[in-house]
């Protein structure tokens, strides 16, 4: 259980202003010119040893990814891309960052630029964020009438430009490539990789894409230390996640915890527990609508984070955390968000193009009963035939839902079948 001397995120409830003179009495701008005088290699070096994973679901190395940049310099300029674009259904931390703390994802742009040698940072933003936008830009303009921004940024001697860009709300601007794209006048499509965005990112120069949670904690990380970051957590799962808890609790709500709590203390400590009791508990998507779906036995003991998740086989995600008592028809749930993956799909790519299709309709079949025993099977099979095989991650997000739905719940399926088609018959 996290202790509230040890959460980064302090205003995450938005009881206090947001706004530069309250940030700056909760610790925001401090010691930021003594860590860029410190030297880029010594802000990688302490990121890498905090053990930062990314927040933005794939959980990779933060400071393994900044040292991909290239170390000198030619006439194309380094860019830090920060991706605000938060779509995944049930996941609204971010959000709350940029309307509640925004001087901490101002100030760990500056910081995170400066460490991969970038002048210049884009916030892509939602569309359908427009309030957050708003208080974020005015948090950019009086950062910028403080000297925080700008020339000579915080007296720092580092020279750094931010600008908000607001995106018109398509799911798949949230993949670094689609966001680079859309952030170039283009439509939102992904990119073939190699060259990853190290090498040639926004208008081909090297670009680093973080998302917001994980710029946001990099000052307090060197603020603290690496070694206090690391100290929380669980190895190779250090440091504090942002959780958005929804669904069938008492309390839905976004919330800092300890990376590796127990899913069922999380619940019931924060989101005041499963509606019913947790004997109520059906099913949980623990990191957003993308990762497979774990039942309530799994959900009895498991640990949120990143490796406790994989090992029974979903993820972590977004930590986006969707509660579904007894009361959910889980298959018309699944059948929904595979409708959600047809729709946001670009098109790029055949199996993603035709395959999510494939895989609503056939789910539609399932909650009308209108199937057979042996199409269980053949969608499983098509979710195979897609996943692994898209040029981005859209195509499992789509596989994932439904595969755990088998996984988990295939004597409901088999059940749902037989009395509806029982039904039909009378």
């Amino acid at each position: 259980m996290l202790t509230p001397n040890n959460k980064i995120f302090t205003n995450l409830d938005g009881k206090n202003s947001p706004f530069l003179k309250e940030a700056k009495t909760r610790g925001d701008w401090d010691k930021i010119k003594d860590f860029i005088g410190k030297g880029a290699e010594w802000i990688i070096e302490e990121v890498k040893s905090s053990g930062l994973r990314g927040r933005g679901g794939a959980g990779f190395s933060t400071g393994t990814k900044w040292s991909f940049m290239p170390k000198t310099t030619d006439e194309r300029p380094h860019y830090l891309v920060i991706n605000a674009d938060e779509s995944e259904p049930g996941t609204c931390k971010d959000r709350d960052i940029l309307r509640f703390e925004p001087h901490k994802l101002i100030e760990g742009a500056l910081i995170a630029s400066f460490a991969i040698g970038a002048h210049t940072c884009y916030i892509y933003v939602r569309g359908e964020y427009f309030r957050e936008a708003m208080c974020l830009q005015k948090a950019i303009d009086e950062a910028y009438a403080a000297g925080l921004l700008g020339k000579n940024a915080a007296k720092s001697g580092w020279d750094f430009d931010l600008y908000v860009h607001r995106g018109a709300g398509a799911y798949i601007c949230g993949e670094e490539s689609a966001l680079l794209e859309s952030l170039e006048g283009r439509k939102g499509m992904p990119r073939l990789k190699p060259p990853f965005p190290a090498q040639m990112g926004l208008y081909g120069c090297p670009t680093t894409v973080n998302n917001v949670e994980s710029i946001a904690v990099v000052p307090t990380i060197l603020r603290r230390g690496a070694s206090w970051f690391s100290s929380l957590g669980r190895p190779n799962n250090t440091g504090t996640k942002i959780f958005c808890i929804s669904g069938h609790v008492n309390k839905p709500c976004n919330v800092e915890e300890e990376m590796g709590i127990p899913l069922r203390d999380l619940i019931e400590k924060h989101a005041g527990g499963v509606r019913g009791g947790w004997d109520n508990l059906k099913a949980v998507i623990p990191g957003g609508s993308s990762v497979p779906m774990i039942p309530k036995s799994i959900c009895d003991t498991v640990l949120m984070d990143f490796d406790s998740l994989k090992e029974v086989k979903t993820g972590l995600g977004t930590a986006a955390v969707i509660v579904m008592d007894q009361s959910t028809d889980i298959v018309k749930a699944i059948a929904i968000l595979s409708k959600f993956y047809m729709n946001e799909s670009c098109g790029q790519c055949t199996p993603c193009r035709e395959g999510t299709g494939w895989m609503w309709r056939m789910m539609e079949r399932l909650v009308k009963g209108h199937a057979r025993i042996e199409d269980i099977d053949l969608l499983e099979e098509v979710t195979h035939q897609i996943e692994g095989r898209t040029i981005c991650a859209l195509g499992d997000a789509a596989a994932w839902p439904v595969q755990g739905l088998i996984r988990h719940f295939r004597p409901e399926l088999e059940e749902r079948i037989h009395r509806l088609s029982a039904t039909d018959q009378v």
